[in-house]
């Protein structure tokens, strides 16, 4: 029901509508347009242009065809006893064949291939994924490094530098930081975040999204897969060579 090329039509306000629907499944079926607007922080022309690019003529229709989205996810569930990670994954994979997406890779592969250097930047898991990229890059004859010093200083201009910022939330500060200092001097910035509404995402030159489901243990631990972003790293460094 939400494809890639859906949500990737929603504007900020729409992605709010959806993120709220997301973790409110249950009392969204039985809202008005109204509640729905007043929970999100919305107007009901942006519920009804949301329900437009999810494929339904209003409303009602999107009501019900999200019942009938929730009840076929119940019965898979039923159906096979899955770790729903697994799903998450072949879900991405299938997402990153559309064409839309491969000729943002494709774009994305470009501008690296021009680049005099790599600069990856990520904090915690983000930032061990960043220190892979800049060897995986190097491997492959692409000089990169890694920064995790949010305080790192910057001088000069880098003209002919692409930053790849790593975040899977896109809100990050001290990503943020280091990304806007980066802007600031001329570099390309290219970030990989889960999901494309992020504050980050607005930042970067060029972006690319996966979306997956997010998990926290104690409401602090990010356990969120990480492989959307270890293929897209992988993708690009293949087609470089």
């Amino acid at each position: 029901m939400f494809g890639y090329e859906i949500l990737q039509s929603y504007n900020d306000l729409e992605m709010l509508v959806y993120n709220y629907i997301m973790e409110h499944k249950n009392e969204v079926r039985y809202m008005t347009i109204r509640e729905l607007a007043q929970a999100a922080h919305v107007s009901t022309s942006t519920i009804v242009r949301f329900c437009k690019k999810t494929g339904c003529d209003g409303y009602s229709e999107f009501k019900l065809r999200f019942k009938l989205f929730l009840q076929e996810e119940k019965e898979k569930q039923k159906k096979q006893v899955k770790d729903t990670r697994s799903d998450e994954i072949m879900y991405f994979l299938h997402t990153v064949t559309s064409i839309q997406y491969e000729e943002k890779i494709n774009e994305v592969t470009q501008v690296i291939r021009e680049a005099r250097q790599l600069i990856f930047i990520g904090i915690g898991t983000s930032g061990i994924l960043g220190k892979y990229g800049a060897r995986y890059f190097s491997n492959i004859g692409k000089y990169s490094q890694y920064i995790e010093d949010p305080f790192y200083p910057i001088h000069e201009d880098m003209d002919s530098t692409v930053v790849i910022a790593l975040s899977e939330s896109g809100e990050t500060q001290q990503v943020l930081s280091m990304a806007e200092r980066f802007k600031r001097h001329n570099a390309i910035i290219f970030s990989i975040t889960n999901g494309d509404a992020c504050t980050l995402a607005k930042l970067s030159d060029y972006h690319l999204p996966y979306f997956v489901g997010r998990y926290l243990i104690d409401e602090e631990y990010n356990i969120t897969t990480q492989v959307p972003v270890i293929y897209l790293l992988e993708t690009i460094g293949r087609r470089l060579v």
